[in-house]
């Protein structure tokens, strides 16, 4: 096997946290390992809160087993949970690079361990399904999907919501959460909902809802409420649209390049959301709708990743307008992200499984925001 390999460590200081950034460039790779026997047991780690069905949970998989580290000896301090999944979205095509993004997942979470996916919308092109009984659950899910064996924690992109992208058809957005009740590898409880595991609290958002001002307060009390009630150090939000990108939709407030003059088009509203009530409240947001995969800056006190090159990709076009570590357009890809204590490690994969990236974000003290 050959290997080409450049690293770079880059310590800074910034918004309370220690970024530590580590290149890593791996050409040649070979070898796909076996998938592990998954035995679905019941959770112990995963919370089920009494707020209705905006709180989702899922079974434990084994897939993490396979990669966790073996506990400590009797008598000593145990070692901190490890949390393993996978972040991708804008991936609803049912193309071959799907599939091939879907067979690299089960490769990779078979020999690093994967707890679940995060899927970031944007999940049925061009205009979203029909009914629970759509087709496209099977050519664009099941199928592409059929070799992981993971929940996934799925949230709505404007594609899902049809009129060609435009996202105004808000009768197709419960049909995937119907799915739910069909597939329980789907988990999509609400349009917007949390869940806890392990050190971490995960947030999902409706951003098309947002974007066009129709739940902004209602997703606003949601988040407000459990953060509340929060107890995990680490806090996650992800949904589809980006707070900041170098792809061609641009920065929320402009997107596409158009003034803030112009009504909905730039996601005035999706800014307006972060600024007053996630920024200072997150600790990282995963996004996708930019085709492509960044790693940007931690700005509004939270790291921002874009993870949108689950079946296509399209160019960078702002690369200048932000701090960025890694951005990539030219291959389909997704994010493997592990979190142990207080470190978070992030690792891009391409569809051949070459690692194109890895960075971590280190927290220097739970609960000081």
């Amino acid at each position: 096997m050959l290997r080409r390999i450049a690293m770079r460590l880059a310590p800074i200081a910034y918004a309370g946290f220690l970024l530590v950034t580590e290149s890593v460039l791996i050409s040649g790779c070979s070898g796909t390992p076996a998938l592990p026997e998954l035995d679905g047991s019941s959770p112990d780690d995963a919370s089920i809160s009494d707020a209705g069905p905006r709180d989702a949970s899922a079974p434990r998989d084994a897939g993490r087993d396979a990669g966790r580290d073996a506990g400590g000896d009797a008598g000593t301090t145990p070692p901190a949970p490890k949390l393993r999944f996978v972040v991708l979205g804008d991936a609803g095509e049912g193309n071959p690079e799907q599939a091939a993004i879907g067979s690299r997942i089960a490769t990779v979470c078979a020999d690093l361990g994967c707890d679940f996916v995060l899927y970031l919308g944007d999940n049925f092109y061009d205009t979203g399904v029909s009914s629970i009984d759509d087709p496209q659950f099977q050519t664009k899910f099941e199928t592409p999907y059929q070799d992981v064996d993971l929940p996934f924690y799925v949230v709505l992109g404007n594609h899902d919501y049809g009129t060609n992208g435009a996202g105004l058809e808000w009768n197709k957005g419960p049909i995937e959460v119907a799915y739910s009740s069909v597939n329980p590898k789907w988990v999509m409880p609400s349009e917007y909902y949390t869940f806890d595991r392990e050190d971490v609290s995960f947030y999902a958002f409706d951003t098309n809802a947002i974007f066009h001002s129709r739940t902004t307060d209602d997703q606003a009390e949601f988040f407000s409420e459990s953060i509340a009630n929060g107890t995990r150090p680490w806090r996650i939000g992800f949904g589809h649209h980006p707070y900041r990108s170098n792809g061609a939709h641009g920065n929320a407030g402009n997107y596409e390049g158009l003034p803030s003059i112009v009504p909905v088009f730039p996601g005035q509203a999706v800014q307006n959301f972060f600024e007053d009530e996630l920024c200072g409240e997150l600790d990282v947001y995963f996004a996708g709708h930019d085709h492509n995969r960044q790693w940007l800056s931690v700005e509004c006190g939270m790291l921002h990743v874009v993870s949108g090159a689950g079946a296509k990709t399209t160019a960078l076009e702002h690369r200048d307008d932000n701090d960025y570590e890694y951005s990539d357009a030219t291959e389909p890809g997704f994010m493997w992200v592990e979190i142990e204590g207080d470190v978070l490690t992030g690792r891009f994969y391409d569809a051949a499984g070459n690692i194109d990236f890895e960075s971590t974000l280190v927290r220097p003290s739970f609960g000081n925001r």
